[in-house]
């Protein structure tokens, strides 16, 4: 049995445990806010944007050239992955379930995938996975600028756009509530056309022409998706964190007071044998 001195050390241990989780906690709530706030901004206007290219794509006549990043390959033989993790763990299960998820997206492929990772998580998972990265991305921060996201949609355009991947999916955790972040895996690119009927147009008027403004608006789609993604992705990350920090704090302080009661009983203990090595010399004497 550990002695009191033992359990006193391991007490002050656990208390400073407590006390880091707790600051990590508090920061990141404060940063989870911010981040909450820029990706709910956000969604509609990813949501819109997709639904605006779906509708100008349609509308587009078989005369004009197809953009490239619309263009549907006949076999999907090669598929690109970005898969958007955190830099950094002590998120409870966040980084395994996207990784779990993108994993499994890649299993169920019959296409050859490659990974264009962003963020250290998801690197080191799909190197140890022994899968094809293409490309690394991390330190993108928790204020990410729009400029800071460029490299990565304009190498997920090129990939495409050079039928090195016949399809592009992305990887991330969805941002649902502060305790609950979805790991999803949405299609990218090609952007899909909505199906008219016969005769039906969306009623758009392209000036000068559908291929001009095509070509200026798909490479803001590609930039405002990715963009999106890993503003929803850094939600998730706080969030997850937060909750995690906050669990561990409680369990640390559960924990101390298990220690201070097994302190206690062994104190009592101590102090109980001492009294009856007093009684029993006291007794020895008077005999």
């Amino acid at each position: 049995m550990p002695s009191v001195r033992q359990i006193k050390r391991r007490i002050r241990s656990v208390e400073n445990t407590a006390k880091i989780t707790k600051a990590m906690s508090m920061i990141a709530a404060s940063k989870m806010r911010r981040a909450q706030e820029t990706a709910l901004a956000g969604r509609p206007y990813s949501e819109h944007i997709l639904g605006l290219l779906a509708d100008l794509a349609a509308q587009t006549t078989e005369e004009e050239d197809t953009h490239p990043l619309l263009r549907r390959r006949d076999e999907v033989n090669n598929i690109s992955l970005l898969v958007i993790t955190p830099d950094r763990g002590l998120t409870g299960g966040l980084n395994a379930n996207i990784n779990r998820a993108a994993a499994q997206f890649i299993v169920e492929q019959d296409a050859h995938v490659t990974v264009i990772a962003v963020g250290r998580k998801g690197r080191d998972f799909m190197v140890r996975a022994g899968q094809d990265v293409k490309a690394v991305f991390t330190d993108i921060g928790d204020r990410p600028t729009f400029s800071d996201i460029t490299p990565i949609s304009h190498l997920v355009a090129t990939v495409y756009s050079d039928e090195e991947a016949d399809a592009v999916y992305v990887a991330y955790a969805r941002y649902v509530n502060t305790t609950v972040q979805r790991p999803v895996v949405e299609p990218l690119l090609p952007v899909v056309p909505v199906e008219l009927a016969p005769g039906q147009a969306v009623g758009y008027i392209f000036e000068p022409d559908g291929l001009t403004v095509l070509s200026q608006l798909l490479p803001r789609f590609v930039d405002m998706q990715v963009y999106h993604a890993i503003l929803e992705s850094i939600a998730s990350e706080q969030s997850a964190r937060m909750v995690a920090m906050r669990n561990a704090t409680d369990s640390a302080n559960e924990m101390v007071s298990d220690l201070t009661l097994e302190m206690n009983k062994v104190r009592q203990e101590s102090i109980t044998n001492e009294l009856l090595d007093i009684v029993g010399g006291a007794a020895a004497v008077g005999a």
